[in-house]
């Protein structure tokens, strides 16, 4: 069990630390006072002197200060234990041996060489060119609702650059770019694709997030989307620097190769890939060779381990990488996947970052290389453990031009033995016995929560609020400093219960963030929103179905009902038309649809309702994802405003209505034939106003709706409606049609819906075949009459009656979710 899933058990008061005998923690040296570690909280909130039965504390680790600011008086303290080591090293190198420490030593001349700082002039200079475009400043301007957003945007630029940057340095220029291709166009696709690898990519509309979730060292911070704006500008800078170093890999119009040596040399690679590239080809022969490269950033690891598993002198080497599960880039599924085949040994290098440094238990491995020096003593330690075979190495890169690097090494060896010294001098002291944690609890059943486990409890709150993929619904924090202190204000998504809490004076912003989020999960449970166990309302339950709307293509319509928590009604569609004059003004809008491919016409629709929209909304666009990779672009297109007589609304509210019954509520319907007429249809009491009417072909720049379509669409035989006037008629055909609630105008039946009890299906009916009928052949050896009479058991009463073309109205589907699913196809499909 990972301390995390302890830590959630003993505060959701699924398990009573009571129960726990003895307690195991493994790495113990996280466990400090000061820390927000689960280790800490366990032992801050739960291991308290009043309870009945308290577990036995174990707590193992090769280095117990941690960090900056560890020390083994906190760790004593906090776990109410003494540390103790083996006194006898000699007796210890019986049963574990030491790896031999090796330096290898390469040159970086002060700094970049030359060409790098050739290629990072170019990419500064696109950087600036990409922030003074006039297009994508001005875009940017009328998109952006404060200036914060330009600045957000530019700092997100700024990272990215920063990282290429570093790859160049660090790598070279083949751990930015990897073509493979002679062409130029599959050349700049490959190229793409390389950069984004290398720096956790795989397609470039995901660039800029991937690229800025690597940024320095792993965290558990989190990382939100950027925004269209932000993304734009970034793959618009991607773009330009993919252009530059495509041109100059591949030089003279031919694409280097990394199976000659000639490629082995700067620019290409950096004169610190070169010296591990040596490394590994001097061991690469060597039988059972198992190796772990530690680097300090995530695109590192990425871009390093696809460099090597592509050099063909060093195909001894299987290469995979290895970071942290919560950055979010790969599944924790993947990393047991990777493990596993290092452990069998299909795979026998591995390029990891800290994450790597501890809890893997590989008895083989033989060599360990720092490609980056450890930040810490206790680093240097954990990453040293890794190399438990006979005669292993522990080799670290080194610059002979960075005097802090020349020294880090023994300053790391003199820590460890004062440590080590500490340890075995140490006498007893009085342990601290209690802390002072502000929680939350529930007496009722003893659920409790801490102000810092509080923030992650108010994320996941909102995360099981009513959400799809263009809106998720996350808690914002605003800070002030007030007299007495600084002050959080959180303001919550607009379908909480709860819109704004506020915190006490603090002496820090983090400390009042901590204040407002505890406050908020007690106002979330004091109104029911938690329960007694201080969990979400139904969070199972609402789990399932949130991943099982997202990872399907459809569902059903219960189901779709029961994640709709609260239905919230923007305020343009809430304003009702009422008022008894006889005509009423309306506020129009051309809905503008655009498909990928342009194979196809969409009708033409227009939005109608009584107050304008906000100016942002009036011009919004929405891609929609249909089947097989097909995408349409909706828009829509302020046209002013038009006015409606009375009859003229009474007709659009009844059209509407019954064609959105039979979208939605298509489950109501049973066999035979159910009208869907409603007689209160003029008091409507939808929560919602509007009005969705098509349109006729756009003139001298004004809208219009085609009446007459409406017209034909309540003449529709399974409504059973009145005439209503809604303008001129349409003349009327000798030529009548049986159906089977009575006889109809064949007018009235094309360009209309009918219902067939038989399989429970809507058709809409495009035209008449006069020149068939019943006996007409369907299918290659059976007439219309004899198909229905054997899969139906339906005798037809007027076989001689005209066929009709119909197609089928399938079933309602949520485009806007359907986008997440569509692209991953999509790029499975690529793969």
């Amino acid at each position: 069990m990972t301390p995390q899933i302890l830590l959630h058990n003993l505060s959701h008061c699924f398990i009573k630390i009571e129960v726990i005998a003895l307690l195991i923690f493994d790495e113990c040296h996280y466990a400090q006072l000061d820390s927000n570690h689960p280790y800490s909280e366990i032992m801050k909130i739960f291991y308290k002197t009043d309870v009945v039965k308290l577990p036995r504390i174990c707590g193992m680790t090769a280095s117990p200060k941690s960090g900056k600011g560890g020390s083994i008086d906190g760790l004593e303290a906090l776990l109410r234990a003494k540390v103790y080591t083996v006194e006898d090293k000699d007796e210890l190198e019986k049963f574990v041996t030491s790896p031999k420490v090796n330096v290898y030593y390469y040159s970086s001349e002060d700094g970049m060489s030359l060409p790098h700082i050739i290629y990072a002039r170019k990419l500064e200079e696109i950087k600036n060119q990409v922030l003074q475009g006039n297009n994508s400043m001005s875009a940017l301007r009328i998109n952006s609702l404060d200036q914060s957003t330009l600045m957000s945007t530019k700092k997100q630029l700024q990272k990215l650059h920063c990282n290429l940057i570093f790859c160049l340095e660090n790598l070279g220029l083949w751990g930015a770019l990897q073509p493979e291709t002679p062409t130029s166009r599959v050349l700049l696709r490959v190229s793409i694709e390389r950069l984004l690898i290398s720096n956790l990519l795989l397609h470039l509309s995901k660039a800029s997030h991937i690229f800025l979730k690597g940024d320095h060292f792993e965290n558990t911070e989190v990382v939100e989307e950027e925004s269209s704006s932000e993304s734009n500008l970034c793959n618009k800078y991607l773009h330009q620097v993919v252009s530059v170093l495509a041109s100059d890999c591949t030089g003279d119009g031919k694409e280097a190769d990394l199976s000659t040596v000639e490629v082995l040399k700067e620019p290409y690679f950096s004169k610190k890939l070169l010296r591990l590239i040596g490394i590994l080809s001097s061991f690469r022969l060597q039988p059972n060779m198992k190796c772990i490269i530690f680097v300090n950033r995530i695109v590192t690891a990425r871009s390093l381990s696809h460099i090597l598993r592509n050099l063909k002198f060093l195909s001894a080497w299987k290469c995979g990488f290895l970071v942290g599960v919560h950055v979010g880039l790969v599944s924790r599924k993947n990393t047991n996947i990777i493990l596993d085949k290092f452990r069998s040994g299909e795979l026998n290098l591995l390029v990891a970052t800290k994450v790597g440094e501890e809890g893997l238990d590989i008895q083989t491995c033989c060599l360990v290389i720092r490609f980056d020096l450890p930040e810490t003593v206790a680093s240097f330690i954990q990453s040293r453990g890794r190399a438990r075979m006979p005669q292993s190495e522990y080799a670290f890169l080194v610059d002979r031009g960075n005097l802090k690097e020349l020294g880090l090494i023994e300053h790391f060896k003199k820590d460890e033995a004062l440590m080590n010294e500490e340890i075995s001098l140490r006498k007893s002291s009085n342990l601290i016995t209690s802390f002072e944690e502000r929680t939350y609890k529930v007496d009722t059943t003893g659920a409790t929560i801490s102000s810092i486990m509080s923030i992650s409890l108010l994320h996941h709150y909102c995360s099981k609020l009513p959400h799809d993929e263009y809106f998720q619904p996350k808690p914002q924090f605003f800070y002030f400093d007030d007299i007495d202190g600084m002050v959080c204000t959180i303001i919550l998504p607009a379908n909480a219960p709860i819109h704004q809490i506020v915190s006490s004076p603090q002496s820090s912003t983090d400390a009042a963030k901590k204040d407002a989020c505890l406050r908020a999960c007690k106002a979330l449970h004091e109104i029911g929103a938690l329960t007694d166990y201080l969990l979400p309302e139904q969070d199972d339950k609402h789990e399932e179905l949130t991943e099982d709307l997202s990872d399907s293509g459809g569902s059903s319509e219960e189901d779709s009902r029961a994640e709709l928590h609260e239905m919230l009604v923007p305020a343009a569609l809430r304003k009702p038309w009422t008022e008894p004059q006889s005509s009423t003004c309306f506020s129009c809008y051309y809905i503008d649809i655009c498909p990928t491919p342009a194979d196809r016409d969409y009708r033409r629709f227009g939005l109608f309702m009584k107050d304008p929209l906000p100016e942002g909304a009036g011009q919004m666009k929405v891609e929609l994802c249909l089947a097989r990779g097909r995408m349409v672009r909706s828009q829509l297109i302020p046209y002013g405003v038009t006015r409606f007589h009375k009859d003229e609304i009474a007709a659009a509210e009844m059209v509407q209505k019954m064609f959105l019954q039979i979208i939605l509520d298509r489950h109501k319907f049973v066999s035979e034939y159910v009208s869907l007429k409603n007689d209160d249809v003029y008091n409507s009491s939808s929560a919602t106003f509007y009005l969705l009417l098509p349109l006729e072909p756009i003139k001298h720049g004004s809208i219009s709706v085609d009446w007459a379509l409406i017209k034909r669409c309540l003449s529709s035989p399974i409504f059973k409606l009145s005439r209503l006037d809604v303008g001129d008629q349409t003349s009327q055909s000798s030529k009548y049609l049986h159906l089977s609630n009575g006889h109809f105008s064949s007018d009235d039946v094309v360009n209309s819906l009918v219902y067939v009890p038989c399989n429970r299906k809507f058709f809409f009916i495009s035209a008449v075949y006069w020149e068939k009928n019943g006996y007409s052949l369907h299918g290659a050896s059976k007439d219309h009459v004899q198909h229905y009479k054997e899969k139906f058991d339906i005798h037809l009463a007027y076989p001689d009656q005209p066929v009709l073309k119909a197609k089928q109205l399938f079933l309602l589907e949520n485009l806007l979710r359907k986008k997440k699913l569509t692209a991953l196809r999509i790029g499975e499909l690529r793969n």
